[in-house]
């Protein structure tokens, strides 16, 4: 029996009928048409799924649609102002530190994460922040290069 599913997603309000074993990333991706979370391990083990969920980085293939009733949630699509990126998404491309795309948002959305809470994060803390991130294209010092801009470009910006 489908029950009711009310969620904030990138600021717009959506209410879907959801079988209650759907997963997150089911609804966002089918229902919502938000592609940007990838299904990659099905067990929260990758991170290519990875979406903000009451401002905290959640895997939502691990996660019942339902348990984020009422929530407000945070994808990729959702992060630039319309044609600007954000300077996570910038510091990203200007250190090369995406190459085939599939973990890429979920990476930037736990960069926002560990930004949000840590603003000034040491290498060592990047690190342990992105620990169960995969990717098997570009190498993750690239990716921790990319957040440790971003996290320059993001105080520069609050000044």
């Amino acid at each position: 029996m489908k029950k009711t599913l009310e969620l904030t997603v990138n600021g717009e309000h959506y209410e879907v009928l959801v079988e209650p074993k759907t997963l997150l990333v089911d609804v966002l991706r089918d229902q919502l048409g938000l592609k940007g979370a990838k299904r990659g391990c099905d067990s929260g083990s990758c991170g290519a799924c990875t979406v903000l969920l009451n401002g905290k980085p959640v895997h939502s293939c691990s996660i019942l649609a339902l348990q984020a009733n009422g929530g407000e949630i945070l994808t990729i699509e959702g992060l630039a102002d319309g044609p600007n990126l954000h300077p996570i998404q910038e510091a990203f491309l200007d250190h090369w530190a995406l190459q085939c795309g599939f973990c890429t948002p979920g990476q930037i959305i736990a960069a926002k994460a560990l930004l949000d809470e840590n603003p000034n994060p040491t290498e060592e803390e990047v690190k342990i922040a992105m620990n169960g991130h995969i990717c098997r294209c570009t190498g993750y010092n690239m990716i921790t290069e990319a957040i440790l801009d971003a996290a320059k470009r993001l105080q520069e910006a609050r000044r």
